[in-house]
């Protein structure tokens, strides 16, 4: 059987209350904006393309095989929360046969990602590529710092190697030609690789799809990783965001792609250990045997 933590009252509460903290500064100002109907191009991408609530990032989880003792009643309003002689705790049933297939999923994609080197000569062209040739640009409030021809001539003359198809979809259909990959859905865990933006980016994104499992620490971390590579995204983008105090990173010169691959290069080895940590847990809840 799989050896289950017990952590006394005041040690959980004392992670639960430091998770909140750490979480409230990015889930209230995000609140508030959307109270008074206030758009943002960088942050409102972390609470809309990903689907996890606001809510729910609030709430804390221990992680798979830790019982809480003293009075976590409070879990049990929650799925999947069990009262047991140690204490409250994550049942395994909530790993039903489709639960666990989309876990192994989620390990498979990590683990072959995590097989390649980075690859860092993207320069963060996918966001260029959504805006080639269209009218309807997806930030609309905000002006291309090129202007609309300049943005197609960045595109046109640098060569678009974007192996992300949930950037690639939103290509558009004259940018698509121009990828010289062509990613499917059927080909995501043979193509992404850990230099993508977007790939590290996702592990927020698995870190709560196996939620509640996920210890919320490691989602914390995640998220802010999230955060950091979204602000490159956009600062690499072609939209003029410097009132928003972000100040562009420039790929159409030579000087911004050298800068645009060192930071793309440091969030890879950001990433890794998350993406390791991502594996063991999806081992743990698949494997728990190879976990004792």
């Amino acid at each position: 059987m799989t050896a289950v933590i017990v952590l006394a009252e005041q040690e959980w509460r004392a992670r639960q209350e430091a998770y909140v903290s750490r979480m409230r500064k990015w889930v209230d100002p995000h609140q508030q904006r959307k109270a008074l109907g206030q758009k943002h191009p960088v942050l409102d991408f972390l609470f809309s393309y990903y689907s996890y609530r606001p809510t729910r990032l609030l709430r804390w989880h221990p992680g798979p095989d830790v019982a809480l003792a003293g009075d976590a009643s409070e879990f049990l309003s929650w799925t999947g929360y069990v009262q047991t002689p140690e204490g409250v705790t994550l049942s395994r049933d909530l790993l039903t046969a489709q639960r666990r297939e989309s876990v192994s999923f989620v390990r498979s994609l990590l683990a072959a990602t995590q097989s390649r080197p980075p690859r860092l000569g993207c320069f963060g062209l996918h966001e260029w590529a959504m805006v080639y040739r269209t009218s309807e640009i997806r930030h609309e409030s905000w002006p291309l710092r090129l202007g609309s021809a300049g943005t197609d001539t960045v595109v046109e003359s640098l060569p678009i190697k974007c192996g992300h198809f949930d950037a690639f979809r939103f290509f558009t259909p004259e940018a698509r030609p121009l990828n010289t990959l062509q990613p499917t859905r059927a080909t995501q865990i043979a193509m992404e690789q850990p230099g993508c933006l977007h790939a590290n980016m996702d592990l927020f994104k698995w870190s709560y799809k196996l939620a509640p499992f996920t210890p919320s620490e490691l989602i914390a971390d995640c998220f802010e990783l999230a955060s950091d590579v979204r602000e490159l995204d956009m600062r690499a983008s072609p939209y003029d965001l410097r009132e928003l105090g972000y100040s562009p990173v420039p790929i159409e010169t030579a000087a911004g792609r050298a800068t645009y691959a060192r930071l793309q290069a440091e969030f890879a080895s950001r990433a890794a250990p998350l993406r390791t940590r991502l594996i063991a847990l999806c081992t743990q809840l698949l494997d728990p045997e190879d976990n004792d």
